[in-house]
């Protein structure tokens, strides 16, 4: 071989390792890598409209009933069996619990169900829970109490609310501070139906007070009930002109969505479903013969977003004026579905409740899941 078609051969030998060189270098930059928390791929917050359809954060729960976002985007949620659990802003669940609520009893429909955090949680560090616990003499009570939580650890317990009637069944448990500035709790009637009627008791009411538990000025009856007649409120929210709805398990079917107001009287037992009565509300929406089993409620481009236990499904109220429609989505996708909130992205967060013992879990229930809504 000449001297020249050697040295042309070995210019050609550099150019081709040259250009593999920097092809490589090319793919490498184009691979822009997820973004994964506790193996856990995640949105990023800055483009929500981008996010997946579904997106799980966290699973291998055990029924996560409730959550709330704090200030800086972390989360706080419960597990009915007593845990109170965290994952921080990055998305990451902290395997150890936060809290474990000792005096919790669950069983049944009962346990460790409602958190919020007080409207000026950055300066006090007020979080709120409702659950389940048996008084001295073994009767099933709900009661809330606020807990300080700062350096992840809950402190200086105090009941605000007590003596809640309970049962295995019908308990409630969901707790919101509306625009107002005073809290909402939500009470089932304990399995005796007739309590909801009884203005003296706390069973079958939705109850606002203040973040000290007391009545709320203008209550209607001086007393800490601002609405009665319900058989087991499990969700409730607020729209944009500050009506306040609520989602409400029917008997086996005839589940209901209201718009609350105060001093009213939505019915049960005396009237169920579509049916009326002088003095009392029907319910602006009613599953009729279907079943909803209907939980955690959010309000979100106007319509009311809503959890289905027994109907697996995410239910979407939809507002047109004083109409309203009813579509699901992700049908028999996730099994029951209980909590659903609005993050601070704009998406829905909820939980799957299949661990319940009513449920069918898989290997990795139960789930908090980003739901894209654009994407349903």
């Amino acid at each position: 071989m000449s001297k020249t078609k050697l040295i042309l051969l070995l210019l050609l030998t550099i150019a081709l390792i040259g250009a593999g060189m920097y092809f490589s270098f090319l793919q490498k930059r184009a691979k822009i890598p997820k973004i994964k928390s506790n193996g856990i791929q995640t949105a990023s917050v800055a483009n929500p409209t981008k996010a997946p359809r579904l997106t799980t954060l966290a699973e291998n729960l055990e029924v996560p009933w409730a959550l709330v976002f704090l200030p800086n985007r972390s989360i706080l949620f419960t597990e009915r069996v007593g845990r109170v659990r965290f994952i921080d802003k990055l998305g990451k669940l902290n395997p150890t619990p936060v809290a474990v609520i000792d005096d919790v009893l669950a069983k049944g429909e009962g346990g460790l169900m409602g958190i919020t955090i007080h409207p000026n949680f950055s300066t006090n560090h007020f979080v709120y829970l409702y659950y389940t616990y048996a008084n001295n003499n073994g009767q099933t009570l709900n009661r809330v109490a606020r807990f300080k939580f700062e350096n992840n650890k809950f402190s200086q317990k105090t009941t605000i609310v007590n003596a809640i009637p309970g049962a295995l069944f019908h308990n409630g448990g969901r707790i919101k501070f509306g625009s107002d500035g005073f809290l909402y709790i939500t009470t089932g009637d304990s399995q005796n139906p007739s309590l909801a009627q009884d203005k003296n008791s706390l069973a079958g009411k939705i109850l606002r007070v203040t973040d000290e538990g007391k009545p709320a000025p203008n209550n209607p009856y001086g007393t800490q009930i601002y609405s009665y007649g319900h058989r087991n409120p499990q969700g409730i929210t607020w729209d944009e002109s500050g009506r306040l709805w609520a989602t409400e398990h029917g008997a086996s079917a005839k589940d209901e969505v209201n718009v609350i107001n105060k001093g009213v009287n939505y019915g049960w037992p005396i009237i169920t479903g579509g049916e009326t009565q002088q003095g009392m509300e029907t319910p602006i929406l009613n599953s009729g013969a279907d079943t909803w089993a209907p939980a955690g409620a959010a309000f979100l481009n106007n319509s009311i977003y809503f959890g289905g236990l027994r109907g697996q499904a995410l239910y979407e109220a939809t507002i047109n004026g004083d109409k309203v429609g009813i579509k699901e989505h992700l049908k028999g996708e996730l099994g029951r579905i209980r909590e659903v909130i609005v993050g601070p992205d704009n998406l829905l967060y909820i939980t799957t409740s299949n661990r319940d013992g009513r449920g069918i879990p898989n290997t990795t229930d139960d789930k908090i899941i980003r739901v894209n809504p654009t994407k349903l």
